[in-house]
């Protein structure tokens, strides 16, 4: 196909997201390298990311050009080359998730400098959505988190919680010194673990370098801050099995997950390649079909569009504090982690992506349970 046919059949499917090429409106894209017309059809959502990693494209908002394509189901045209083909077969078959390579891909991504999410994140380094109702700024979004899901699980003094995916601790920290609460927390990224014991020392906080598979114990309630996302779906039984195993029959099991309207078994290339190895958000049927027989659900809350707010401040500190990175990660780097946060805000801003809260128990809450807002 000759360039200016490429160029125009690029041009038509973004027309029907109100994009256009080199125009005057803020999420039009600006094209520096003809090869990207063809290297966008033919290798779809990769190619995009990629191209503009390579400075082939700029945008002045990375975030409003991907609301725009998301809403107008550009996606669904997207086309994919052989290799993202044949990744997306074989994880219908191969659990890309198992015990020895969840940590490889935690540590691809988490253990890339803790100085860049202090940098990025709010003080308490809080790497979820924030819940921003009546809060003014990224640090009191999260802590309104935090709190959220401690008065969900009706956290008392000296009970004792399981973090699932614990992070850099910033649950068990809070949950201790507000809630006095005592928690263990596990997390597959070393460098995760080595700064979250300095944060939470001197508390009733033990942070553990520990698959989730790996615990059998059994505490007051579990909470699950974003971990599910990075399971696979081949392990969403595993992981609800886990839980019910380590909650008593009285506790309640509090799970934060990004969600995804339809079930897939494969990422989105560009994630899975440079951002999140082998992470899959999951769909409510999944879920569902996991818990069977496990839970009942007592409370389910979604705010995905808070998570637009959360990684645009993201963005912000980033941006703000690129200046003391870049000569660790470099330009490159730069265009990737923008790319991967604007893209992700404008997709929730979409409403494609989603952010749920579901409160569990085991047999039920006798009298029915109040939903915390």
């Amino acid at each position: 196909m000759q360039k200016q046919s490429l160029q125009q059949n690029v041009a038509d499917i973004l027309a029907t997201a109100d994009v256009k090429i080199n125009g005057s409106d803020p999420w039009d894209l600006h094209i520096h390298n003809d090869g990207f017309y063809e290297r966008v059809l033919s290798q779809g959502t990769l190619g995009l990311g990629e191209s503009y990693m390579d400075g082939w494209w700029d945008c002045e908002q990375i975030d409003e050009f991907a609301f725009r394509v998301i809403r107008a189901d550009l996606y669904k045209k997207a086309r994919f080359g052989w290799r993202t083909m044949m990744k997306m077969l074989l994880a219908r078959v191969i659990n890309f998730q198992t015990k020895g390579l969840a940590a490889r891909n935690a540590q691809r991504h988490y253990d890339i400098g803790n100085n860049l999410y202090q940098v990025m994140l709010d003080k308490r380094m809080v790497y979820t959505c924030g819940y921003w109702k009546d809060a003014a700024n990224l640090d009191q979004a999260q802590e309104n988190k935090l709190d959220l899901v401690c008065r969900k699980i009706r956290l008392q003094p000296g009970q004792r919680v399981l973090d699932l995916g614990c992070g850099w601790g910033s649950f068990a920290k809070f949950a201790a010194e507000r809630y006095g609460a005592e928690v263990v927390g596990v997390t597959v990224a070393r460098e995760q673990v080595k700064l979250g014991k300095e944060l939470c020392k001197g508390l009733p906080v033990e942070l553990r370098l520990q698959d989730y598979r790996e615990v059998n114990e059994k505490f007051d309630h579990v909470v699950a801050i974003g971990l599910t996302e990075h399971i696979g779906y081949q392990n969403h039984r595993t992981f609800m099995n886990v839980a019910a195993r380590c909650l008593k029959d009285n506790g309640l099991f509090l799970l934060h997950t990004n969600g995804f309207p339809l079930s897939k078994t494969s990422p989105d290339p560009f994630i899975d390649k440079y951002i999140f190895p082998n992470c899959l958000i999951p769909s409510l049927k999944q879920l569902g079909a996991a818990m069977e027989h496990l839970f009942v659900v007592e409370d389910f809350h979604s705010f995905g569009p808070y998570y637009d707010l959360t990684l645009m401040a993201w963005f912000h500190n980033f941006d703000r504090h690129w200046d003391q990175l870049k000569e660790e990660y470099g330009e490159r780097f730069y265009r990737m982690w923008k790319y991967y946060l604007l893209s992700n805000a404008g997709s929730f801003r979409a409403r494609n992506n989603q952010l749920w809260q579901m409160v569990l128990s085991k047999k039920g809450v006798l009298g029915g349970y109040e939903s915390v807002r």
